[in-house]
Parts: C-alpha cells; structure tokens; sequence
C-alpha cells in the first residue's frame, strides 16, 4: 500500500476552506488570497460554491493550505 504525500490527499474543498477561515478569519484571509468570496460579504457555503466554479481560485485556495500546513510545521 502506498502512502500519498500530497498533503490535499483526502480532503473536501469544504474541510479546506473551514480549516483556512477558523486559523484565520474571513479578514485576514481575504488580504492572503485577494478573491471576492473571501471579502465580499463571505461565508463557506458562498466560497464553496465560488471555488467550485473557478479553477483558479481553487487552486489559489489549495496553494495557500498548503503553505499554511508547511509554515505551522516549522513554528
């Protein structure tokens, strides 16, 4: 069995943006990634449906976990 070292590997969009908004809150997300659904009257359901239609928001969005994962391993 292999293991993946994607660290995306598993995870809903849902969980992804939930995990992003409780670490930061919709203010300080919005200034990390400059997209409307996260500054313009925000929440996860509206994000969700917005990301899900934008690829590049998406990918905006799963660039910014990642190195968020990858900055708390290194507090």
């Amino acid at each position: 069995m292999q293991i993946s070292n994607d660290p995306l590997h598993g995870l809903t969009l849902e969980k992804i943006v939930t995990h992003l908004y409780e670490s930061y809150g919709w203010e300080a997300l919005g200034q990390q990634i400059r997209i409307n659904c996260f500054t313009s009257n925000p929440s996860v359901q509206s994000s969700l449906k917005f990301l899900r239609k934008t690829p590049w928001a998406r990918k905006k969005v799963e660039d910014f976990y990642v190195y968020s994962l990858r900055k708390n391993k290194l507090k």
